[in-house]
């Protein structure tokens, strides 16, 4: 089983490239973001260390859980915070991932796990990975996308863009390139291509 680490700027088309490879047989996609949210419902150890962190802020709601909103608006806000809540959340997950991983390598029904990060050189997710994956758009198309997908405004989007990696700093450390800036057909021949080398170098 082959263990791929897929990354990119945010507005680069992730989703339509996972959503392909989670159909095919004998692979399987987990997101970090979806793992982060499970992580921190009430009941888990990350919740209450989130509880004991961030028990002072306007971030719970009435039930008692996380308002996702809230904590985004909190985070990005505070530096010193942000610290903070991916302190607790990040070394969580990648707990969470490497059982995953050891779990499918003992049961070897998969050919290839890929994670999906947003962070995933910044966590040294390379040094877990067989390999990292890039997809790469242009950030003319991701600003575009940005703003019609999700309602964006421009200073939004600048914010996040700068908070990011730069592609040299992306493609430096990332083994596949997707170029997504053309259609659906040309990424996936891309994808094939890369499915391919994996597949003959066993």
């Amino acid at each position: 089983m082959y263990f791929i680490g897929i990354t990119g700027g945010v507005g680069a088309g992730k989703s339509a490239i996972l959503s392909y490879l989670e159909q095919k047989p004998g692979f399987r996609v987990m997101l970090a973001d979806d793992i982060a949210h499970m992580l921190m419902r009430p009941g888990t150890d990350c919740f209450s260390k989130i509880r004991q962190a961030f028990g002072d802020e306007d971030i719970f709601e009435a039930d008692g859980s996380l308002c996702s909103g809230m904590v985004a608006e909190v985070i990005f806000s505070d530096e010193a915070k942000r610290r903070v809540m991916n302190g607790i959340v990040h070394p969580a997950v990648k707990q969470y991932v490497l059982e995953q991983v050891r779990l499918e390598r003992e049961k070897g029904e998969l050919s290839f796990l890929f994670l999906e990060a947003a962070l995933l050189i910044e966590e040294h997710y390379d040094a877990i990975c067989d390999e990292l994956w890039y997809i790469n758009t242009s950030e003319d198309n991701r600003r575009a996308r940005l703003r019609e997908s999700r309602g964006y405004s421009e200073e939004k989007i600048q914010s996040i863009f700068e908070s990011q990696l730069s592609e040299e700093e992306y493609r430096a450390t990332c083994k596949v390139v997707i170029d997504n800036n053309g259609t659906k057909e040309a990424s996936y021949e891309q994808i094939e291509k890369a499915l391919r080398r994996k597949a003959d170098e066993q």
